[in-house]
């Protein structure tokens, strides 16, 4: 007897193993394709709170470090040298140092002496110098602070009497002020831009000088020079390619001979780049292929240093070429 076909499940119970197989596959690929989706945790507000507190922190904690820095630095290597040679100056004239040598025999051994009408007191180095500054030295210092050698106690004298920061803060300022404008002059004549020129040339000579003095220079002559560049205008442009849209800077028309080749109105565009708005490229497009943008300059060099993270506000005027967008209504 031939065997009639198997009998068939019902039909509920197809679909289910369906479901199943399918369910299995879903769970499968979504393994393949990488970890689950994070569930949010309880510590979700915290973490959320601590970074908005550091977000809100860190700009002006920046801003203080970076000023703490400049004025260190300016301090260390500028105020500091200028104060320890007004103070060698100022000790040539003043000091009165008695060494041993210069005094009497018998007198040597005194801790105090007169000569020439001035009374002279022996500090721990064995020299005398004048009993004045001693006793200023103490009453600003104490017994147990005073140096002693004489030539720190002039020293100190001097600092502590004459040098003081609102005296000698005012002076250097001036005196820096000073040399600034005279090595401006100088470097204005043309026989001081030929020593200067050799000065550099003596940086370029030297390979990891070379990279750091041509960083360094590039950077000042860009913040510092008299000759700066002059914006007109944002926009935007299709650099450097179709369809990638890039900011840029207008500063002013191309060349004559670019702008007759082209028998158009040409721009000469500078597109600064990220996140040192300092360098870039500077290009030639056609007028009609660049888009004004709403924007300040100002808000254009955010938007470049940030990389994008600091975008400028949604302009109320519609950008010019355009005309306003109209929604439509369903």
């Amino acid at each position: 007897m031939s065997e009639g076909p198997p009998p068939m499940g019902r039909p509920d119970q197809q679909p289910a193993s369906t479901s199943s197989s399918q369910d299995g596959n879903l769970v499968g690929s979504a393994q393949r394709r990488g970890k689950k989706p994070r569930r949010p945790s309880a510590l979700d507000p915290f973490r959320i709170a601590v970074w908005r507190g550091l977000a809100t922190i860190l700009p002006p904690l920046l801003t203080f470090v970076i000023l703490i820095w400049i004025v260190t630095t300016i301090n260390l290597y500028i105020f500091r040298p200028l104060t320890d040679a007004t103070r060698d100056l100022i000790m040539l004239y003043i000091a009165d140092i008695k060494p041993v040598s210069a005094i009497p025999t018998e007198l040597r051994r005194q801790p105090e002496l007169i000569l020439d009408g001035k009374t002279y007191t022996r500090v721990r180095g064995g020299k005398y110098i004048p009993k004045a500054v001693v006793e200023y030295l103490i009453s600003e210092l104490g017994e147990d602070e005073i140096p002693t050698d004489a030539r720190e106690c002039y020293q100190k004298y001097i600092q502590l009497r004459y040098l003081k920061p609102h005296i000698i803060l005012p002076f250097l300022v001036a005196v820096l002020i000073l040399v600034l404008y005279l090595l401006g002059k100088f470097v204005a004549a043309r026989v001081g831009r030929m020593v200067w020129g050799t000065v550099e040339s003596a940086f370029f000579s030297f390979p990891l000088v070379k990279s750091i003095y041509g960083s360094v220079k590039q950077v000042s002559d860009f913040l510092l020079a008299q000759r700066q560049m002059e914006f007109s205008r944002v926009v935007a442009v299709e650099y450097p390619r179709k369809g990638i849209w890039s900011m840029g800077l207008v500063t002013g028309e191309s060349l004559s001979e670019i702008r007759t080749a082209a028998n158009e109105p040409v721009l000469a565009v500078f597109i600064p780049t990220s996140p040192a708005p300092m360098t870039g490229f500077t290009i030639n497009v056609p007028k009609k292929d660049t888009i004004d943008l709403d924007i300040s300059i100002d808000q254009a060099l955010q938007f470049i240093v940030s990389c994008g993270v600091v975008a400028p506000a949604q302009p109320l005027s519609p950008p010019v070429g355009r005309p306003p967008e109209v929604p439509q209504t369903v």
